[in-house]
């Protein structure tokens, strides 16, 4: 309970965790147990599902009681730091993760390229590797097509990537404009921006599958596609992943919003989940310039 003196804040012993690890183990061992053995197909995959269930059951159930908790008042000064801390070194984390599927694009297209094409004083590098590669980004020129699923073009930045660039601009406005009328104690612009904002996530994902069907059925774009398949892929799909989950957080809030919860003074966990809404925004800029411009 809170300590109304200033102490520290101490839960009481939950079930929670234990419950989340044995979902996580039934995730992954599942799904390492069904993984294909030299060229046969992926096994049964129920314990994988079991696990993930165990997953969503832990999510709702301990989410719901941090929910009630934070209604109660139980929470104070303190627990509100702790959380924005928390959500910080989150944010930070999945900061690193992306850097580094940046910054293996980086590598590719700045250093490894030119270096396999006998730049930079590397022509014996181009000589011994790789005699005859020709250093063009994207690699859809291979000097032993047979060994790359090859695919006809690349995706075009000014189709559906500017449509949902210009779709995710805007949800980060929406947000902001919720944050506004929440900050205003205006309940009906609250609910109203951040169905808005819901809404414009959902379509950014329907766009981006639209998108990876034409990649695949048409263009024959796959993470099977030598690097740029994978770097393309890699990318985009933890961002879609992202921006799945990222409007799932904002549908509570929009639920949470609808049942009265949040007052103009004591709404972190809208805080929360429109700093990662804005984290989804800045990343899938880069995305839009480095992935499919440049």
């Amino acid at each position: 309970m809170s300590n109304a003196s200033g102490g520290y804040y101490l839960p009481e012993p939950s079930k929670w965790p234990v419950i989340g690890s044995i979902g996580l183990f039934l995730t992954l061992f599942g799904f390492a147990s069904a993984l294909p053995h030299g060229e046969g197909a992926v096994g049964d995959l129920t314990m994988m599902y079991i696990g993930m269930a165990v997953l969503i059951f832990m999510l709702f159930g301990w989410f719901g009681q941090v929910i009630r908790e934070s209604e109660s008042g139980a929470y104070d000064a303190q627990v509100d730091r702790s959380f924005r801390m928390g959500m910080m070194w989150f944010i930070f984390s999945e900061i690193m993760f992306f850097a580094a599927f940046f910054g293996a694009l980086f590598y590719v297209r700045t250093l490894a390229l030119p270096w396999l094409g006998g730049a930079d004083n590397n022509a014996a590098t181009n000589e011994f590797l790789w005699n005859g590669f020709q250093p063009n980004w994207p690699l859809n020129a291979m000097p032993d097509p047979e060994s790359f699923s090859q695919y006809k073009e690349t995706i075009g930045a000014w189709g559906i990537p500017a449509l949902n660039t210009a779709i995710l601009l805007t949800s980060g406005i929406t947000v902001t404009l919720a944050h506004w009328a929440l900050k205003k104690a205006n309940r009906g612009a609250l609910v109203f921006w951040l169905l808005a904002t819901v809404v414009l996530g959902f379509v950014f994902v329907g766009f981006q599958a639209t998108e990876y069907v034409h990649a695949y059925t048409e263009l024959n774009l796959k993470l099977s596609s030598g690097i740029y398949g994978s770097t393309f892929f890699m990318l985009t799909g933890f961002h879609g992943l992202h921006v799945t989950i990222g409007a799932i957080m904002l549908t509570v809030m929009l639920f949470r919003a609808m049942k009265g919860h949040f007052t103009a003074d004591n709404h972190f966990a809208f805080e929360a989940a429109a700093w990662y809404w804005h984290f989804v925004d800045v990343v899938w800029l880069g995305l839009f310039i480095f992935v499919y411009w440049l």
